[in-house]
């Protein structure tokens, strides 16, 4: 995810702060390459996996904050009795003063960029390409130094996710959806819901054309107020090319009863398998708005990336 472009506009243009930026891990590591924590004076955005790492990043961030904007250095940790922690991975970090005359970068930051940083004494010049070869970096081996070069992609794409239905549990799956990869399309065909912010109200007999133009890659779910209009959708995601995910949902009655029509209608088997209702991970039995709005965001989130 790409929180962090944010916080670097917004803070460390206006205080300063340190960025501390996963280059490589390996082992078992509490994060990834790509995660990054903002740190300012009394503020921290972000982790990189909490225990002693974090402490020591800390550490390492307040003390850089001393020295001019644009100051930088690569610490290696292995995450071992030395720090107290039993993962036995490795993090190769990049920690730096941020320079807010150098973020003129920030402008270009999209989905699915490049980012690429050089390293010069003092300071690190970024751009933000289109087309450059992401680096593999390393967390052993010779560090990162002066002179050298590396990309990343930054804001990993998100998938779309059409959500039908402003109801209580859209409201929660709309809630909660805002700090994971997907990029929400919310509709609904009642005019009372339109001061919700992000809900599109779409015409009963149109609403169907948003699930025409979704892409390959989305997911729906289906969760609108009426059981005629859920057939409706659901009918029009099996009924067009195939679709990452068509989720409904309802009781394995609702199911067999949804089934038993579509297969009336004339969808083939291979169409009718790709429906998903009951919705959400298996296990988990609540009814709550919020419980059925984690199990089924969970379930996405099992979906291979796109």
């Amino acid at each position: 995810m790409s929180e962090w472009l944010t916080w670097v506009r917004d803070v460390a243009t206006q205080e300063p702060a340190a960025l501390v930026s996963v280059l490589a891990s390996e082992g078992s590591a509490p994060r990834g390459a790509g995660t990054r924590m903002l740190v300012s004076a009394d503020r921290l955005f972000g982790t990189i996996g909490g225990g002693q790492l974090e402490h020591r990043a800390i550490e390492q961030a307040h003390a850089i904050l001393e020295l001019p904007p644009g100051s930088w250095r690569v610490q290696d940790y292995p995450l071992g009795p030395l720090l107290g922690q039993c993962c036995g991975g490795r993090v190769r970090l990049l920690i730096e003063h941020v320079d807010p005359t150098t973020l003129d970068w920030l402008a270009d930051a999209a989905e699915e960029r490049v980012l690429v940083s050089a390293l010069y004494p003092g300071r690190i010049k970024r751009h933000v390409s289109a087309q450059a070869t992401p680096t593999l970096l390393s967390a052993r081996g010779d560090r990162p130094r002066e002179g050298m070069t590396f990309a990343e992609i930054i804001g990993q794409r998100r998938r779309p996710l059409y959500l039908f239905g402003a109801g209580h549990v859209g409201q929660a799956i709309a809630r909660h959806v805002q700090q994971l990869p997907f990029r929400l399309a919310w509709f609904d065909t009642r005019p009372l819901f339109e001061t919700i912010d992000g809900v599109a109200i779409v015409p009963e007999d149109a609403i169907a054309q948003c699930v025409a133009e979704a892409p390959d890659d989305a997911a729906m779910l289906i969760l609108t107020h009426d059981h005629a209009l859920d057939y409706l959708l659901t009918r029009a995601a099996l009924r067009r090319s195939p679709i990452a995910f068509v989720g409904l949902i309802g009781s394995q009655t609702k199911r067999a009863r949804f089934q038993s029509r579509l297969e009336r209608d004339g969808l083939p088997d291979t169409a009718r398998a790709r429906l998903t209702c009951p919705i959400g991970v298996s296990g988990v039995t609540g009814k709550e708005p919020d419980v059925i709005a984690i199990a089924a965001l969970a379930q996405l989130l099992q979906l291979e990336r796109p």
